[in-house]
């Protein structure tokens, strides 16, 4: 549908594509008139002024890594691409999409199978592939590459556990501990299992710093709890948890742990050993890898006990007619042809985040995630959800916000068209968080080492445009 406003560029008006990413119902909407919009896509584009240069003297950590991302060097809508979607997914460099082509080009092959002419190929892929898991092992401070599963993301990684390790130890009211602040694939795997195991589920609210109270998960915690999980960095509220003093409390009455490390292992350093969790799971496609794998983390002594996730090749020792025999971890959790190139270029990933230092990165992103926060209090009416940075409280480099009487896909999409502005809006797979908060959407923008200062300004004078615009209509 075609609206042409007097005196304004002509809008096109489209539905929502993802449920997590854009919400259907709105709790406020634009005026325009006598008519009310709440999905808007402005079709019409002007460009941006121009992207300030970066300061003299010594480039930061953002300037200095942002030629090796080429999908940034681009136009969008004739603006310059601000890229402010990181917590979603992040971009590739250069030596990442070169290793993809590589494998495919020189090396392609099954892994841990096959003796034909091309032997040494296969030999290759099967030795790349072992030595990105003992990469993905040494990153997270695993005491053994055997505690590693691949995946193809965290959440089949969750649900590995779920499958294996839920159904086998948990039984009926047993209790399950997790945070209203949690993913949807953090919730909805135990919300099955507790249906088919009849376990309880019970839920963490936050606290008056909007974050996930751990004084209350202490209260929870009793003989009945089975398993504890939780995010280490909320996706949301950019809140960080002590998971190290949530592992203890829980080992103290013989829970087990699940730690979502999507949101942390890209950007600070996560040492499975000294947190003492014991299940953690990430996403590669977060970290600037390659989407469709991912990996659990496992003790192996819990993994040894769990039975397989998935039947097939590989996975087995041997195979009867009538019964069969499993191999041992990790292979007995990844049943048939696993994504070899995907794998491979996570171990690329790492190599070039660990060619920067995890604590380099996470420096530099408190930094310009402080940046962030206090340049969004500049914006009239603007709700930040989570805590506000403090020297006792660290925020993670992403701000969750609404601005009052705009919805937050009017504002991600106005931001998109008119200034070139990428930015998330919408639930985050994550509504009942959102419900706890009173809100059916938020907008989102979230940062990574290859951000600058540059880039949150670009998006403050795009946000301070676009708030102006629909101010306009009131």
């Amino acid at each position: 549908m075609e609206v042409l406003l007097p005196k304004l560029p002509s809008f096109k008006f489209s539905s929502p594509i993802c449920c997590c990413s854009i919400s259907t119902r709105s709790s406020s909407y634009v005026k325009f008139g006598f008519r009310r919009f709440s999905s808007l896509s402005v079709c019409a584009s002007t460009a941006n002024e121009a992207v300030a240069e970066p300061s003299l003297g010594s480039p930061s950590l953002g300037h200095t890594t942002r030629p090796h991302f080429p999908i940034l060097h681009q136009e969008v809508n004739g603006s310059k691409l601000v890229y402010l979607d990181n917590a979603a997914t992040s971009q590739k460099p250069t030596v990442v999409l070169k290793t993809l082509q590589s494998y495919y080009e020189a090396y392609n092959s099954n892994v841990h199978r096959g003796i034909h002419f091309l032997r040494q190929v296969y030999a290759k892929a099967t030795d790349q592939y072992e030595a990105a898991r003992r990469k993905v092992a040494s990153f997270i401070n695993a005491s053994d590459s055997s505690e590693i599963v691949f995946t193809r993301n965290a959440t089949e990684a969750i649900n590995l556990v779920a499958y294996s390790w839920g159904l086998s130890n948990l039984k009926r009211d047993d209790e399950i501990i997790l945070t209203v602040a949690e993913h949807h694939s953090a919730i909805v795997p135990w919300q099955l299992l507790a249906q088919k195991v009849g376990a309880v589920l019970k839920f963490v609210n936050l606290n008056q710093y909007e974050i996930p109270d751990m004084d209350k998960l202490k209260e929870l915690l009793s003989r009945k709890t089975k398993l504890v999980v939780v995010h280490h960095v909320s996706n949301v509220l950019a809140s960080v948890l002590p998971v190290r003093d949530i592992a203890n409390w829980a080992h103290d009455v013989g829970a087990k742990v699940l730690v979502d490390a999507c949101q942390s292992v890209p950007h600070m350093t996560v040492d499975v050993h000294s947190l003492n969790v014991d299940f953690l799971v990430a996403s590669s496609h977060k970290m600037c890898g390659p989407t469709g794998v991912g990996f659990l983390y496992g003790k192996i002594d819990l993994l040894s006990s769990m039975p397989p996730f998935l039947g097939g090749g590989e996975m087995i020792s041997d195979v009867f007619l009538d019964h069969s025999t499993y191999a041992e971890p990790p292979s007995r959790f990844e049943a048939g042809t696993p994504a070899i190139g995907e794998a491979i270029g996570l171990g690329a990933a790492i190599d070039y985040l660990s060619g920067i230092g995890m604590q380099t990165i996470h420096d530099y992103e408190v930094e310009l995630g402080r940046y962030l926060y206090e340049r969004l209090l500049s914006i009239p009416n603007i709700r930040i959800y989570g805590p506000a940075p403090s020297e006792k409280i660290k925020r993670a480099a992403l701000c969750s916000f609404n601005v009052e009487n705009i919805h937050a896909t009017d504002l991600a999409t106005f931001l998109d068209q008119q200034h070139g502005v990428a930015i998330r809006s919408g639930h985050h797979c994550t509504q009942p968080l959102h419900r706890y908060l009173g809100v059916n959407a938020s907008a989102r923008a979230s940062l990574y080492f290859y951000n600058t200062k540059e880039d949150v300004d670009n998006f403050i004078q795009a946000l301070n445009d676009t708030v102006n615009f629909f101010s306009s209509f009131k």
